[in-house]
């Protein structure tokens, strides 16, 4: 399952509505839902599925399997190569230990596998079920997503919390391809996706900063200062010339190869240009509740559900951006479905 003939409106997130229509009609249980921006390497279907099917020796069964996104670009702007280099370091890094540790779930939702029969079983509680009889007036299925942003990442954890079922990622890649992408661009679906994990997952969002080089760094360098006398400037040194090297060692294990060697200077800026902007997009975000998406603005709301924003409560804080000359393109969604070809 792709994609919908047709929508079916059962909620504010579009991608919901979209795949409203095969949901029901598929004939299989085992769904794949796969964004149009999206290739796979052929083969990569086949071996999602027997990590499905597989019996568990032990523990839960894997009942989502999904891939780790990697992004490709096709119009080199600035704002792309920035979420290139986001995508293929930092987010891939802390995507697979999450998921290696799976302590709770992480999904995103460029390539996933699951099944009907699972979903048909979800309310989006994310409560355990019990043995009772389930009440059949609580809405469950696809349809009960279609309220949320993260909708991938709410059946994700419905799978987890309410069914008690395990997620596993492919050793396949998802390979993402990005759009004509501005650096405006860039920083609001940064904002966005904050403002949405504020709403889902507080304690791990205002925590976020401490996960980034400049915030560890400069305390580990005030620390061996204080400590042991080592230069500030010596142990940053150290410490950013480190933190490059795993990122590229990330990028390579993903990719598959390094960065190519044409493209080392761009990426290298924008790696630097993420670093710095990691902190002041992360608090412009938590700040705020509204998301700007598909060219249209929305609240967020404190169980993780959004609704349209009215204009009177449209903040002056979304022109910061154009203020500060980072104009916006014409184009609402950069990551659009791209006539690209993977053998």
């Amino acid at each position: 399952m792709t994609c919908g003939a047709g929508e079916e409106v059962v909620g504010v997130n579009p991608k919901v509505n979209n795949l409203m229509h095969p949901y029901r009609e598929a004939k299989h249980d085992i769904l794949w839902v796969l964004d149009s921006n999206i290739t796979i390497s052929p083969g990569a279907l086949a071996r999602a599925v027997d990590i499905l099917a597989k019996s568990p020796q032990s523990g839960r069964r894997i009942a989502l399997v999904h891939h780790v996104p990697f992004a490709t670009v096709s119009t080199p702007t600035l704002g792309a190569k920035v979420e290139e280099a986001f995508l293929n370091t930092t987010h891939a890094k802390m995507y697979i230990a999450i998921n290696t540790l799976a302590l709770e779930s992480c999904v995103m939702g460029k390539s996933n596998l699951y099944r009907r029969s699972d979903l048909n079983r979800l309310d989006g509680s994310l409560r355990p079920h019990t043995g009772d009889t389930p009440n059949p007036s609580t809405e469950r299925g696809l349809k009960t997503f279609g309220k949320y942003m993260a909708e991938d990442n709410m059946i994700a954890s419905a799978i987890w919390h309410e069914l008690g079922l395990g997620h596993d990622l492919s050793c396949d890649v998802a390979y993402n391809a990005i759009g004509d992408m501005s650096l405006k661009d860039y920083i609001l679906r940064r904002v966005r996706w904050i403002r949405v994990r504020k709403h889902m997952v507080l304690s791990a969002t205002l925590l976020e900063p401490w996960t980034e080089s400049i915030a560890l760094g400069t305390i580990a360098a005030l620390s061996t200062h204080s400590l042991f006398g080592i230069p500030c400037w010596f142990f940053l040194t150290c410490h950013f010339t480190a933190w490059i090297l795993a990122d590229l060692d990330v990028y390579c294990s993903v990719a598959g190869h390094p960065v190519p060697h044409g493209s080392r200077t761009s990426f290298f800026i924008a790696w630097v240009i993420r670093e710095l902007l990691a902190f002041p997009i992360w608090l412009y975000a938590v700040v705020g509740s509204q998301v700007t998406w598909r060219g249209k603005k929305y609240r967020m709301l404190r169980n993780g559900e959004v609704e349209p924003a009215k204009p009177s409560t449209i903040s002056s804080a979304s022109h910061t951006l154009t203020w500060l000359g980072l104009r916006r393109r014409k184009s609402i969604d950069q990551y659009e479905p791209l006539p690209m070809s993977r053998s």
